[in-house]
């Protein structure tokens, strides 16, 4: 454990800062040994303490900036420090955009034998007005000093920090939010207190269709119970025309999930409508959908641009969901085949390709790494294979699949650099990265997407 005697809890020093880690914080080197720090920004020098120290690295807090990056900001939200919603409100947005690119290089330098030289790695497209983009909120519930308090935890804790108004929060959702805060208090509805296990509210989540204007609220509760619910439900419309949709969802574990199993209609719709472009989509309590619909249209039309159709091509949506990307493409497609391992997305995709009048593509439930090798039986066999993955990538045996089976072009489309990294080095031998497209799904986050073209090397 020399390590120990290196650097110690509450030890302070200067530290010059080399880039952003891959969670937004600053990043810089003490004695050889990585310190991050957050708060702290790239060509900033500063003083920092230690308040963690771990075998390979260690974890500070800035204590005084002794020379200031020129992109630093005043960071606009009142509990910007406390919520740890967003890492990098601290940074002007267009270079929010550049560190994006550079964390995406990083992690190509850390996990691929690639050379990033040869890469062309493009800029990353942001938002016009980077702020209350985000179409969804799920709020915690407390009591204090008998008011209703709504907001999220605060960094690794279970501290509530009360967020009335979120600036990354689309407007509707804010509006709703306080609005059922107070028709709670006026009603006395009994709010789940996690120490006691006492109560029954636990969390308001709130989604908007952008397109559309409509609003679901879902009220999450610890058990069946939930006093004067059609009382509630009728106050809610009547102080929220918008809100065409009143759900309850039951959670009776202790869990970090938001949602239980059991979700029950109190009033209105099952679901709401939201639009992009021609397509039109119904959101679920729990359905999956982006939460920044306007850069998801860049993001789809990006996919759209790197598969190049023309109208001859087979093409695998793999990991499909609901089927929004293989929908946006199948126009200029042959024919569309997409799985899921999850029933409901595989039952919500087969809906949405017949409401929009999509007769080329077939919807299976299953693993790609199964599916693919007996359609290839069957004598199909795919031109572009789409993926996109949750966080932790792809599967092994899917990337294994993906090589015997070869399709021409390969479109994988990240939410996690690192992930990413290792997949593009797992299928080097046999493909080859013709660019990589980072955009901005996340502004004021250290969140980024990337979609990256594969070609079949010769």
């Amino acid at each position: 454990m020399k390590n120990e005697t290196l650097i110690k809890i509450k030890q302070q020093f200067p530290l010059t800062i080399k880039r952003l880690g891959i969670n937004g914080e600053g990043v810089g080197y003490f004695k050889k040994k990585v310190v991050f720090v957050p708060g702290a920004l790239p060509d900033e020098e500063v003083v920092v303490e230690v308040v963690k120290v771990h075998p390979k690295f260690s974890e500070a807090i800035v204590k005084k900036v002794r020379k200031r990056s020129p992109y630093r900001v005043k960071a606009p939200c009142p509990v910007y420090e406390q919520c740890g919603g967003c890492q990098l409100q601290h940074l002007r947005y267009d270079q929010q955009l550049k560190e994006k690119r550079d964390i995406l290089i990083q992690a190509l330098e850390r996990h691929t034998k690639i050379s990033i030289e040869d890469l062309d790695i493009r800029e990353t497209i942001g938002m016009e007005d980077p702020w209350k983009y985000r179409n969804k909120s799920q709020f915690q519930l407390r009591e204090m000093n008998g008011r209703v308090v709504a907001g999220l935890y605060s960094m690794n804790s279970h501290r509530l920090i009360s967020v009335p108004e979120c600036i990354v929060q689309h407007p509707a959702t804010n509006k709703v939010n306080n609005a059922i805060k107070q028709i709670f208090e006026d009603f006395k509805v009994p709010i789940y207190n996690e120490k006691t296990k006492k109560g029954i509210v636990k969390t308001i989540v709130t989604r908007v269709g952008v397109q559309t204007g409509q609003v679901q609220v879902v009220i999450v509760t610890a058990g069946e119970k939930l006093p004067r619910k059609e009382m509630i439900a009728a106050e809610i419309k009547n102080r929220l025309p918008e809100v065409v949709s009143v759900m309850q969802n039951i959670n009776p574990k202790q869990t970090s999930l938001v949602f239980g199993d059991k979700t029950l209609n109190i009033t209105g719709k099952e679901f709401i409508d939201e639009k992009m472009n021609e397509f039109t989509y119904e959101l679920s309590a729990r359905a999956f959908f982006q939460l920044n619909p306007e850069q998801t249209v860049k993001l789809y039309n990006e996919v759209k641009k790197a598969a190049a159709l023309n109208g001859k091509e087979k093409i695998v949506d793999a990991y499909c969901g609901s089927g929004t990307i293989g929908l946006w493409l199948a126009e200029g497609a042959l024919e569309i085949r997409g799985m899921d391992v999850i029933p409901e997305s595989i039952e919500d995709a087969k809906k949405n390709a017949s409401k929009h009048g999509v007769k080329k593509a077939k919807y299976e439930t299953g693993k790609a790494e199964d599916i693919l090798p007996k359609w290839l039986k069957q004598g199909w066999h795919p031109d572009v294979v789409i993926v996109d993955p949750p966080r932790t990538g792809c599967d092994p045996k899917f990337l294994q699949t993906l090589l015997k089976i070869k399709p021409k072009k390969f479109i994988y489309v990240s939410c996690n650099p690192s992930t990413l990294a290792k997949d593009l080095q797992a299928i080097s031998q046999m493909y080859e990265v013709q660019y990589i497209q980072p955009v901005d799904m996340f502004p004021q986050t250290a969140h980024v997407e990337c979609i990256a073209l594969l070609i079949l090397k010769l």
